[in-house]
């Protein structure tokens, strides 16, 4: 039985200065507060988009909170810090919004990038990258829906499968994992079937290559199964990170607008459900897995733990990978890995301007899950007030 304690603040926050402390609360107070982080988003947008000189002020902030560094070289103190607490680094190129063939081919040069500097450092046990870095977003619709692509988009679509092909490949010949990020509904179709693919090219003797299960969509514990079902047929490994989702509003929304079932779990009891019976199914097929258990949930958390002392796994178990946002949770990630756990921080990166639409998100989403902000707020002032003692 292995004692685990989300509540010891202290493991959670070893690796932070009082000046951390005090800047992480700051900041939580603030992105706590919706019309300050809506008034914060339209007036940062406004000063860069004139040139006003606060790029240092966001770098110094929020950007310092939840980003690694402007480039991969930057982020190298991160990782170096995060390891000397048996954390691992997900380098997450994170700018977004450019749909041109440059820039699909610029964040496949990034993404190889980043498996190159994990390939000979330890700290750096998997990469990741989103589809629509490497492809348009109304051409995966358009592939998702099924719908017949002219011959010029069949051309370029085969350049995105090149694309994903030579990063999956790079990532298998080097044994660096990669995640392929989960995205919207309507082009997860083609993400599945990009991700596959690539498994069963390059997961015969090991999980290389990892799809991205979200399992507030009310479909996906039903998918993962027959996606254990097909990598049992095409006698692959299956590689499962396991998220509950981003994009509900979006979600919902485009569903009432287009008149079809809302794809979203009614409530949360439901995701919740969904996801601890994912973690239950994956740790029982883990012979034939890898799985990252991506979330700031404590109760998933936990749940996995008392799953893996059922089924006899080591907390060192290299198949199984819990997984929070640089920044966030780090109740969850830091006691986790004190007790032995695989554990990696996704720490995005990029130049300021092209990572505040990130950053905003960040921001947005802490306001609006219910609990989250408060719960870091708190653990941040236990641990202010435990440091005074």
């Amino acid at each position: 039985m292995y004692m685990i304690s989300f509540d010891n603040t202290e493991i959670a926050f070893s690796g932070k200065t009082r000046n951390d402390l005090q800047r992480s609360y700051w900041l939580f107070k603030l992105v706590g507060n919706p019309t300050i982080v809506n008034f914060g988003k339209t007036m940062t947008e406004f000063a860069l988009a004139a040139h006003l000189p606060i790029r240092g002020m966001i770098k110094a902030t929020i950007f310092r909170q939840f980003v690694g560094g402007e480039t991969i070289e930057e982020c190298s103190n991160t990782v170096a810090e995060l390891g000397k607490y048996n954390i691992g680094t997900i380098l997450d190129y994170s700018v977004e919004g450019a749909e041109t063939e440059a820039a699909f081919d610029a964040c496949a040069k990034e993404t190889l990038a980043t498996i190159a500097k994990a390939e000979h450092n330890t700290y750096i046990p998997f990469c990741v990258f989103k589809a629509t870095g490497l492809a348009r977003f109304d051409l995966l619709e358009k592939v998702s829906s099924g719908a017949p692509l002219t011959d010029a988009e069949k051309a370029e679509y085969e350049k995105v499968k090149n694309r994903v092909n030579e990063i999956c490949k790079k990532a298998a010949e080097v044994k660096v994992p990669v995640f392929i990020d989960a995205e919207e509904s309507w082009i997860q179709e083609a993400i599945d079937g990009l991700a596959n693919a690539m498994m069963a090219l390059y997961n015969k003797e090991h999980p290389y290559v990892y799809n991205t299960f979200q399992l507030y969509r009310k479909d996906r514990l039903a998918y993962l199964k027959t996606s254990f079902v097909l990598a049992e047929k095409g006698n692959y490994h299956l590689g499962a990170k396991l998220v509950r989702g981003a994009y509900m509003e979006k979600e919902r929304a485009r569903a009432i607008e287009k008149g079809y079932p809302d794809p979203i779990q009614q409530n949360k009891s439901d995701t919740d459900r969904d996801y601890n019976a994912a973690l239950d199914f994956c740790a029982a097929n883990i012979s034939r897995m890898g799985l990252c258990c991506g979330t700031h949930n404590e109760d998933s958390s936990m749940h996995l733990v008392h799953t893996m002392e059922q089924q006899h796994l080591e907390p060192s178990d290299k198949r199984i990978y819990f997984s929070q946002l640089f920044g966030m949770s780090d109740h969850i990630s830091f006691n986790l890995a004190k007790e032995g756990y695989n554990v990696v921080k996704y720490v995005p990166y990029g130049p300021v301007k092209e990572v505040l639409p990130y950053l905003i998100r960040r921001a947005q989403e802490n306001t609006s899950v219910k609990g989250q902000t408060g719960r870091e707020l708190s653990l941040i002032m236990k641990e202010k007030e435990r440091r005074k003692k």
